[in-house]
């Protein structure tokens, strides 16, 4: 029997310590908001790490979800279920590509891409992917992702992987060649501090894709789904990627993943390459649905797109007055980033104490990831605080 006398105690006694755990007993969630069991309630600007793109209790999620598990919660995927059918049409229609394999995760659909690549390509032809990228913690999107913290305990990684910095053209023309089995991209980096690929380095990446042949596989995890204020990072350049990564938020909430690849590459897998046993799981996909029409059927991703750039605008007005704290303002729509001088995780202890919750990436860089139903009112609220937290740390 268990000595622990609380939920942390408990945490502690029993779960492995793979996360640093916030202080906080959720009791439930609405709307943008959490609330904790001590009664206190906080504007969630993290989101669940994107997750939760309708924030929570979305009445048409929780439709969705119970409507599908009073049909059957899980079928084999030897047999179709409708709500999976269904949503792979509308990722197709909204990524511009052809066909879909579902997976639970992020990570997973990065695993499903590296196999399709290496099935195709060969083993032999190198993968090129980017500092400070971030593509999952299994053995395979580990391999790919640019973080040494996350890589130093876990070697040998994969082979034939070649780490490029993020939006250096000269060391794309010097290592992009006939021998590119794949380029790994985030348009807009997670993970890395909310770093924008620039415009002339993601056309160089498509210029070198015409001369080479390789494939462009764009990671959305983190910014599909209309989080960047399109679609996919991808649009805001006008490109389109042979192969897409999503996960998050295309779940509402549930576990949900999937690799999207175009025409050229639809093919590739053959019955028992690749499978999973959860993967497009119906619930989770009747759930996607419901978060697929209401980002793009009601209007929901042109209010992320104005009041992403009236958030940023914001933000950057912060900046030009505190020059001495704050380097820069980054990203698209609501996927921003603050970096700092100096480390920040101390500001998000600050804000939490302020009723606003955030995350702090790369050391120095505020995360800050808004439910994409947010309001002009949530944003102000965010920024009146952040201009209390600003002055006090000048």
């Amino acid at each position: 029997m268990s000595n622990a006398d609380n939920i942390f105690d408990k945490e502690e006694e029993y779960l492995l310590h793979t996360y640093k755990r916030i202080p906080i007993e959720i009791s439930h969630g609405e709307g943008v908001y959490l609330f904790a069991k001590d009664g206190k309630k906080y504007l969630d600007f993290f989101s669940g790490l994107a997750v939760n793109a309708l924030g929570y209790g979305n009445g048409k999620v929780i439709q969705a979800i119970e409507e599908q598990i009073n049909k059957f919660i899980h079928i084999s995927n030897y047999y179709i279920n409708s709500s999976q059918i269904e949503l792979a049409e509308r990722l197709a229609k909204y990524s511009g590509l052809s066909k879909v394999f579902f997976t639970n995760s992020g990570t997973e659909a990065a695993e499903a891409s590296l196999k399709l690549v290496r099935k195709y390509f060969g083993p032999e032809k190198k993968i090129i992917t980017f500092s400070n990228a971030f593509h999952g913690r299994t053995y395979g999107s580990l391999s790919l992702s640019g973080k040494d913290k996350y890589k130093k305990n876990f070697s040998p990684l994969l082979l034939n992987i070649l780490q490029l910095e993020f939006n250096d053209i000269g060391q794309l023309e010097n290592h992009v060649d006939a021998n590119t089995a794949a380029v790994y991209m985030e348009f807009v980096q997670g993970e890395g501090g909310i770093k924008v690929a620039s415009y002339q380095f993601a056309q160089k990446i498509v210029d070198l894709r015409a001369k080479f042949g390789f494939a462009l596989v764009a990671d959305e995890v983190q910014s599909g789904i209309g989080r960047t204020g399109l679609p996919f990072a991808y649009n805001h350049y006008g490109i389109e990627p042979d192969l897409v990564i999503i996960a998050k938020s295309i779940g509402g909430g549930l576990p949900l993943g999937a690799l999207i690849t175009n025409r050229k590459y639809e093919n590739v897998f053959e019955y028992g390459d690749h499978g999973s046993t959860f993967g497009g799981n119906p619930v989770a996909c009747a759930a996607g649905l419901a978060v697929i029409d209401s980002v793009f059927n009601i209007g929901l991703i042109n209010q992320v797109a104005s009041l992403g750039k009236y958030f940023k605008s914001e933000l950057e007005l912060i900046c030009k007055k505190h020059p001495n704290i704050i380097v820069e303002v980054r990203g698209l729509g609501f996927m921003i980033g603050v970096e700092f001088f100096k480390p920040c995780a101390n500001l998000v202890k600050e804000f939490r104490e302020q009723g606003i919750l955030i995350n702090c990436t790369s050391d120095k860089v505020l995360r800050i990831l808004p439910p994409l139903i947010s309001t002009k009112e949530n944003i102000d609220h965010f920024i009146n605080i952040f201009k209390q937290i600003a002055n006090k740390n000048k």
